[in-house]
């Protein structure tokens, strides 16, 4: 993405440690900290960010809590300010986080490009436009979405391909896995991010890369 070199590790690290302390103080006080002002002006600017929440070393899937808005409506601390907090206790496929727990949690933020609409005269063509590791994808259909985020189809060894991707993200949207193939009433769109995360609980701050 072009912003890629805006954000340093140093900024994930503020970023993540921002969302964590946030967590930690509503699970204590069942409201959001105050903002540190050193957060509020570096990270001011307009940006779509998810927060995802998994539980380390756990079997099988660790997902624990993911929630994110798309558009670049917000200020990013803001945005990581709401759904860190949503990540942990408002997830409807998980219950809450318990404050004990989030010593077993490490956390990831993904920084979202504004998404655009991929216009196709066949299925196919999402085949060669959609690239695995770069790109998140939309699925919208009526009142109906889906979003699924770049690392998905790479993460815990899913190694998906291009059309499993699209399945998957239909069937986010509630929709039959092969929605993508109506060209005329359902919208696909993709994304990119940059994503940073922690290697263990309260651990080293990495940015994911991926080939």
């Amino acid at each position: 993405m072009a912003d890629k070199e805006i954000f340093t590790v140093t900024d994930g690290k503020e970023l993540i440690q921002f969302a964590r302390d946030n967590i930690k103080y509503f699970l204590k006080n069942r409201e959001g900290m105050m903002i540190p002002e050193v957060i509020r002006e570096k990270f001011k600017e307009n940006y779509g960010a998810f927060v995802t929440l998994n539980t380390h070393n756990a079997k099988g899937n660790p997902l624990r809590g993911c929630i994110g808005y798309i558009e670049p409506k917000f200020a990013l601390y803001d945005v990581i300010h709401k759904v860190s907090i949503s990540s942990a206790t408002e997830d409807t496929r998980f219950s809450s986080v318990s404050i004990d727990e989030m010593d077993t949690i490490t956390i990831e933020i993904s920084i979202l490009t504004p998404p655009k609409i991929l216009e196709v005269s066949s299925p196919n063509e999402y085949l060669e436009k959609i690239v695995i590791g770069r790109d998140g994808l939309i699925v919208e259909r009526g009142m109906k979405r889906g979003l699924l985020l770049p690392q998905v189809p790479i993460d815990h060894d899913r190694n998906w391909d291009v059309e499993t991707f699209l399945n998957h993200t239909c069937s986010k949207a509630w929709l039959s896995s092969d929605a993508w193939k109506d060209i005329k009433g359902t919208k696909i769109s993709s994304f990119q991010a940059i994503i940073f995360e922690e290697k263990t609980p309260l651990g080293e701050v990495v940015r994911k890369y991926f080939s």
